[in-house]
């Protein structure tokens, strides 16, 4: 269940910033689960049909740095998932995912081989008044990981902190998820990987 970007052995120089004026290597394209694509300054995102997982990817390779990406959910039941996943093989679905939801919820954990591995921060899905819920507003997500330390922040504010060695590098990329219904559709913008400060 993906639609993952170009593979490549490109490592990642930083700053790395996508602001999606350009396709780049993101992957573009419509299947029977989902439409996505760089179309008017943004990745233009829809999950069709419900309780699937999409993404796609960069096509890069990172390690230690600051990640940040704006998403703008825009049609769709409120409850969903969207977000950022980093140190990622997206080809074979393993990585870490830091995503919000439309009703105002945090989900932190690993994916592995496509699925949901486990959360590693709290014990599933979490309420924080860090997110904006609903449509047509925009969150902001930024994770900092330097080797297995990793802290998370919503709208700059700190939603988690965690240590864990899994994956030490990879791809980064984006992520929509119906949970409530088919028709979630998230615009992305201002993905961006830094040096540590």
């Amino acid at each position: 269940m993906t639609l993952a970007g170009c593979q490549n052995s490109n490592t990642g120089n930083l700053p790395f910033i996508e602001s999606f004026d350009n396709p780049g290597n993101w992957s573009t394209g419509e299947d029977a689960y989902s439409i996505g694509g760089v179309v008017n300054g943004v990745y233009d995102f829809k999950v069709l049909e419900n309780d699937v997982s999409r993404w796609a990817s960069a096509g890069k390779t990172f390690g230690d740095g600051v990640y940040q990406l704006e998403a703008t959910p825009v049609e769709g039941p409120l409850d969903n998932g969207y977000g950022l996943l980093f140190r990622a093989n997206a080809e074979k679905g393993d990585f870490y995912l830091f995503k919000v939801s439309a009703d105002g919820y945090v989900w932190i954990g690993r994916y592995r081989d496509g699925a949901e591995e486990t959360p590693i921060v709290g014990d599933h899905w979490f309420e924080s008044p860090a997110v904006i819920p609903g449509l047509n507003v925009t969150n902001k997500l930024r994770v900092q990981a330097e080797a297995g330390n990793m802290i998370f922040y919503v709208n700059d504010q700190e939603v988690g902190r965690v240590t864990d060695n899994t994956f030490q590098s990879g791809d980064v990329g984006l992520l929509v998820q119906t949970l409530g219904g088919g028709g979630v559709r998230v615009l992305f913008d201002n993905l961006s990987v830094s040096p540590l400060p």
